[in-house]
């Protein structure tokens, strides 16, 4: 059965150093292979990664609606079938885990059909491997457009501020408007520099968070951002990847 992991938070809370640790966790653990997707049109998960990106979700729909739109696109292939081959044909492979890229957001005009086709290949796809991991933007919204498969855990990155707590509780509530099916929802403070303040606290449990574990400053990790290095390759040995795993294990992510 697929475990289908979602992070999300505000921009710059370190979401996608959180995906890198997390997917190495669970290789180094011998979890399983995870399917990473890439849901933020900044497209630099595969950096942490260390993979090529030559293609993107985003651009196979514009070019496709493209094609369609000047009359050039092939009628005796069905949408459906070109979608799937061309969303098979993005899919870069990695050691253990694979990626797909969302790209950039919608242009003018509808896509629903495309967004439709695009749901299904995607859930599809993501039957064939142990772990779905979906890096998000702030909102959920486009969790609904991207696959229609249940979240079963839900992390919610923070900074250790009290206005991160608040964005982090607003991200929260939109789960109830738009229907989004969430099992569970765990809270995670990244870069936090000390303990978590008693007022953090009451706020945190005010608004029905679930703290789960705080992400301490690791210089470590800022050496390989500077550097350039895939954060997937960081040992075991960095405060960070020792945070990510014990929050793992506290989330049920284990043997």
């Amino acid at each position: 059965m697929t475990t289908t992991i979602a992070v999300a938070g505000k921009g710059g809370v370190g979401k996608t150093t959180f995906i890198a640790m997390l997917i190495q966790y669970i290789r180094s653990r011998e979890l399983g292979v995870v399917l990473a997707i890439d849901g933020d049109p900044a497209a630099n998960l595969n950096m942490v990664l260390g993979m090529q990106l030559p293609e993107t979700v985003g651009r196979i729909r514009e070019d496709t609606r493209t094609e369609v739109t000047t009359g050039r696109y092939d009628t005796s292939i069905p949408k459906a079938d070109f979608f799937e081959y061309r969303i098979n044909e993005s899919l870069i492979e990695g050691d253990r885990v694979d990626l797909i890229a969302m790209g950039r957001p919608e242009g003018p005009g509808c896509y629903c059909a495309a967004n439709s086709i695009l749901r299904n290949v995607i859930d599809r796809l993501g039957n064939g491997y142990d772990y779905v991991v979906i890096d998000n933007e702030a909102g959920l919204e486009h969790i609904s457009r991207q696959t229609t498969r249940d979240v079963d855990k839900l992390f919610i990155l923070t900074d250790m501020t009290m206005r991160g707590v608040a964005t982090a509780g607003h991200i929260a509530g939109l789960i109830t408007e738009l229907g989004t099916r969430m099992h569970e929802t765990y809270l995670v403070i990244n870069r936090a520099s000390s303990e978590v303040p008693p007022t953090m606290r009451q706020e945190i449990d005010k608004l029905g968070l679930n703290l789960v574990g705080t992400l301490p400053e690791d210089p470590l990790v800022a050496e390989f951002d500077m550097s350039g290095k895939p954060l997937i390759e960081i040992g075991e040995d960095s405060p960070s990847f020792r945070a990510v795993a014990a929050i793992a294990e506290k989330a049920g992510i284990k043997k």
